[in-house]
């Protein structure tokens, strides 16, 4: 994913990204930028490119930190919705400090471009309270890339960035953020607001738990949110999430006719395999079906990885067969090595059946 994405900072890009400054702002120079700004492009990682786009930008533009926005303001529009656009609120991250309203303005409107989820944190681990207070009243704008952002750039553990642990040590800190996006029927948001709460999984059950409980799961973009939440604890089987959705606890059913058709698969082959699922409960069982890859590393070591596969009523007595087909393919987000690996059955969180396969590479 990264190697991807950094090759988006590429010298066309800045070519373009020259010429719409220039527009903007008939001082600066685009053949100076653009020989500074690509100089040992190559050995950059992708934060690095973005970083060094910022750095030089602020030698280009001018030192006046309210005339600078404004040329970005010009500028921002023109490349949103790609993750150079990440550079604009960057910018602001790195540069704005010493100006927090402005800056946190300019972040709610940048936001609508490019997410400003990296940059906000700048500030939340300056002036906490301040910046937190600003995107509790973004948690209320009509923009739901501004409401995402009050969701998404105050999580505890966001994903490419440092932790809050001010907020991991005491999640109240952002719970009328949350109480606020609860419902919140855009999908963009709904995904933030869940993984926000998921973040707490580990080392907050218990806050997850409560604040979950304490939601309308009548309400269809509030169960979506609490399900989603929920994940990982229900693929651990925590008993207080399955409790949430009347997931069995004391599931009462038999395995059997596990079955891999190829016990060696090459890369590009789907691995198949299927299952008898047999209810030994005199009542219906509400269950989650979920099924592991444990996948060999580099090391040697077999690392599981849960997917879904089905939920289900279980009627009392009732015999099911599932089955599934799931293909091996080299991601930029995973690398796969050759030799032993696994397929698990979990039902409720709790595993049910191993079977072992080869993967063999060219």
């Amino acid at each position: 994913m990264a190697d991807a994405l950094k090759d988006m900072f590429n010298k066309k890009f800045y070519e373009r990204l020259a010429v719409a400054f220039n527009e903007a702002d008939r001082n600066f120079h685009p053949d100076k930028f653009i020989k500074q700004v690509t100089k040992n492009l190559d050995s950059f990682s992708l934060n690095q490119r973005l970083r060094n786009t910022s750095v030089v930008l602020k030698d280009h533009l001018p030192q006046d930190y309210k005339k600078a926005l404004h040329i970005i303001y010009e500028v921002a529009p023109q490349f949103k919705s790609h993750y150079t656009a990440l550079l604009f609120p960057d910018f602001v991250g790195q540069f704005g400090h010493n100006d927090i309203e402005r800056s946190l303005d300019a972040l709610k409107l940048l936001t609508q471009y490019g997410s400003s989820e990296f940059a906000i944190r700048e500030f939340l681990i300056r002036d906490f309270d301040k910046t937190l207070k600003v995107m509790n009243d973004w948690a209320e704008d009509k923009n739901y890339h501004v409401r995402r952002l009050a969701s998404e750039g105050s999580r505890a553990r966001l994903p490419w960035s440092f932790n809050l642990d001010q907020v991991m040590k005491n999640p109240k800190l952002t719970r009328s953020i949350l109480e606020k996006l609860k419902a919140d029927d855009e999908l963009y948001v709904k995904k933030s607001v869940a993984n926000h709460l998921n973040d707490f999984s580990n080392k907050n059950t218990q806050y997850l738990l409560d604040l979950m409980n304490s939601w309308d799961k009548t309400n269809p973009h509030t169960a979506w949110i609490i399900k989603h939440a929920s994940r990982t604890l229900i693929k651990k089987g925590h008993p207080g999430s399955l409790a949430i959705f009347d997931f069995e606890k004391k599931v009462q059913l038999k395995l059997t006719n596990f079955k891999i058709k190829s016990p060696q698969l090459k890369l590009g082959d789907s691995l198949l395999f299927s299952f008898d699922l047999t209810s030994e409960k005199s009542k219906s069982q509400k269950l989650v079906v979920d099924y592991a890859i444990y996948y060999q590393k580099k090391s040697g070591e077999l690392v599981p990885k849960v997917f879904k596969l089905k939920e289900l009523n279980f009627k009392a007595n009732e015999v099911i067969t599932i089955s599934k087909s799931h293909r091996f393919q080299d991601f930029t987000t995973r690398k796969h090595y050759a030799g032993r690996h696994a397929v698990e059955i979990v039902i409720n969180g709790k595993s049910h059946f191993k079977k072992y396969f080869t993967l063999i590479l060219p």
